[in-house]
């Protein structure tokens, strides 16, 4: 009932689930301000108690004693100084999030804005500016004739203001370095994948399909997208614990980041029970809505971290993406250590339930690395680069990924324009990709590409 009476920007909220809201909230600038200005108000009431109500001034040494007109000067004084430094604040940031949306990334802005450190800094900005108000309002027509906690908690705010400047102008401008960024980024992505994918799908993955059912797939049924959008998150644990309820296999046809159209087939499923299938009740266990977010996108992630890159490439600026490429290479070993790579999903009695679509590491890096050789093309000293962390991928990593990581750097090789290349340049690739090939034993496929760039007369 209360959420029909509430406009729609807060009302979406309580229609979000727990996980999808905490992660909204903290993406939003006003829920840490919010929180610090509940608590101003606790101060202004805690100490005008002190003040007027327990009149602790008889309790207290005289040299805390503050008489009451020099307590309002303070207050007022204060009050200007403190929305100085909020102002000043604020266009800091406005600053910060322009720089980023133009020389990096515009879908960068929303984890400045979540940053703890910066949210704090704002709240406690909107604090301290509601406190020293709340109390002037209060003690503007008060006989009261000394005070003790208002002028004490009033300086002390003060002071927390101006260190607080100064911490946030060194946190914008330690951000803003490029190694710094890139590690947000990349710091970012493990988390998630840490937290978020191997709690939701780590623990139901299997790789042997078992039964699946096979007689009763020719009673295949399909459930529809009932709006358009982005897939932004799955409740697996709530669909596997339902599927096994209703005795079913739901294969999936579109996965977490893909936009969907309102019709299209989004689930199938076939099972003994699915003449008594609620659809309903499945399609509400897929959060889809206007925007991607990161919540079970790793893909996400690493557009975002090779869009720097890409940007860096546009700017003239070689070392930002280099440095970005080196990030995405760790993140590569995160992928492979954490991610098991087959689509099935199972019950607690070991009876597969849902069906993903298929993905493969390949795909994580043609994602990963794919859209930076793009737009690389002829930067030799950035495919070189390229090349190279792959081969320190490749020598972290199972011997399986071998193959693919191979056959990604090898086709970059094939596509350089042997004619331009300068041959320094042509020295330090060949090196790099003869090191590729030793660890994953193609050195006969190397010989190959080398006698593209040194053809036998």
């Amino acid at each position: 009932m209360i959420s029909k009476i509430l406009p729609g920007s807060l009302r979406k909220y309580l229609e979000m689930s727990k996980r999808q809201r905490k992660h909204e909230m903290q993406m939003t600038l006003w829920y840490m301000p919010l929180f610090y200005i509940l608590m101003s108000i606790f101060f202004v009431i805690a100490t005008l108690l002190l003040d007027i109500t327990f009149q602790i001034e008889q309790f207290t040494f005289e040299f805390f004693r503050i008489n009451a007109d020099i307590t309002r000067m303070l207050v007022s004084t204060l009050i200007g100084g403190i929305l100085t430094l909020s102002a000043f604040t604020l266009n800091s940031l406005l600053v910060v999030l322009t720089t980023f949306s133009g020389q990096f990334s515009p879908r960068m802005l929303l984890n400045f804005v979540a940053d703890r450190r910066t949210q704090h800094a704002l709240g406690l900005f909107n604090g301290n500016f509601v406190y020293v108000l709340l109390v002037f309002l209060f003690i503007g027509n008060t006989e009261h004739e000394f005070f003790v906690a208002v002028p004490i908690v009033t300086i002390f705010l003060a002071f927390t203001s101006s260190v607080t400047f100064i911490y946030f102008i060194n946190h914008a401008t330690t951000w803003m370095q490029v190694h710094n960024i890139t590690n947000t980024m990349k710091t970012s992505s493990e988390q998630m994948i840490n937290q978020t994918l191997r709690k939701d799908l780590e623990r139901y993955r299997t790789e042997e399909p078992g039964n699946l059912m096979e007689e009763e797939q020719t009673q295949t049924k399909p459930i529809k997208a009932i709006k358009s959008g982005y897939i932004q998150l799955v409740d697996y644990r709530n669909m596997i614990e339902k599927a096994k309820e209703d005795n079913i296999i739901i294969q999936f046809h579109a996965k977490v980041g893909d936009y969907i159209l309102k019709g299209n087939t989004l689930l199938s499923y076939w099972g003994p029970g699915n003449e008594k299938i609620e659809e309903d009740e499945y399609c509400q266990m897929i959060n889809i809505d206007y925007k991607q977010t990161e919540l079970q996108d790793i893909q996400m992630g690493m557009h975002k971290l090779a869009e720097i890159a890409i940007k860096s490439l546009g700017n003239d600026d070689p070392k930002t993406a280099t440095n970005t490429i080196h990030q995405m290479a760790e993140l590569m070993l995160t992928v492979e250590d954490y991610i098991t790579f087959t689509p099935y999903l199972m019950d607690n009695e070991k009876q597969v339930r849902l069906i993903l679509l298929s993905e493969s590491f390949e795909s994580y890096i043609y994602r990963g690395f794919g859209y930076i050789r793009h737009y690389a093309r002829d930067n030799h000293l950035i495919i070189t680069e390229l090349v190279d962390s792959i081969a320190k991928v490749a020598e972290s990593i199972d011997r399986s990924k071998h193959q693919m990581l191979w056959e990604f750097a090898s086709s970059t090789i094939d596509h350089i324009e042997t004619k331009i290349i300068y041959e320094l340049d042509k020295t330090f690739l060949l090196e790099a990709l003869e090191r590729l090939s030793r660890i994953t034993g193609n050195q006969l496929d190397y010989y190959a590409l080398y006698r593209k760039f040194y053809p036998i007369d």
